[in-house]
């Protein structure tokens, strides 16, 4: 799951500053989220930013993990658990995903876009989950917006735009993955997938996937 952390780290105090772009979007899949979770849960929320969901979702679970690769993003979380004096809450710098399980669900939200190597990511959760344990994402799926006049310019940035920026590192490894090629490739990783939608619809889509372990 290794990706460049020096990128985050220099924009982590703005990010934490910036307003969810889509509030409705979001409580929707995290009340989706909570309703597949228990109170006994062990949990890992992967590429977890500032920590701000895992806090949510604290309440609900037994136990979650907040990792990210960056170090100024989780140093952000753990000053939010300590303010708020949550105990059943762990943050964490990890570069992959952890091999501390099983957990009875991990999450990944508005990540795995951003992974050089998804299959391998997608393998190592696989693994850390018995069977029945839920992988729930969301993913911004960047590949066949349609020809909308919006969708045409999102690509074009995406195309051109992005690669100029990382010369001078000023974005992130992106990888344009469609929606049937990301449900493609978790189904193929082992998972059964109970439950889609798109929040927000985009362009892009922001693809929220349930899956299962089998």
């Amino acid at each position: 799951m290794t990706t460049s952390s020096a990128f985050w780290d220099k924009i982590a105090p703005k990010y934490a500053k910036d307003p969810i772009a889509d509030q409705a979007a979001y409580d929707y899949t995290l009340d989706r989220t909570r309703s597949y979770l228990k109170r006994t849960d062990k949990v890992l929320e992967l590429g977890c930013g500032t920590g701000s969901t895992a806090l949510l979702l604290a309440p609900n679970v037994g136990h979650i993990t907040a990792t990210d690769i960056s170090g100024g993003m989780i140093a952000i979380a753990q000053e939010k658990v300590d303010a708020a004096g949550v105990q059943n809450m762990a943050c964490a710098v990890e570069t992959e995903v952890p091999q501390d399980g099983p957990y009875d669900a991990i999450l990944g939200f508005n990540l795995f876009h951003l992974v050089p190597d998804l299959e391998r990511s997608l393998a190592q959760i696989h693994a850390q989950l018995p069977v029945g344990g839920y992988f729930i994402s969301k993913t911004p799926c960047l590949k066949g917006m349609g020809l909308t006049p919006k969708g045409i310019m999102i690509s074009a940035f995406i195309l051109f735009g992005i690669p100029l920026m990382q010369l001078v590192g000023k974005a992130p490894y992106v990888r344009r993955l469609s929606v049937p090629e990301l449900e493609a490739a978790i189904s193929k990783a082992g998972f059964e997938i109970v439950e889609t939608g798109n929040h927000p619809k985009g362009p892009p889509p922001s693809r929220y996937i349930v899956a299962r372990k089998v």
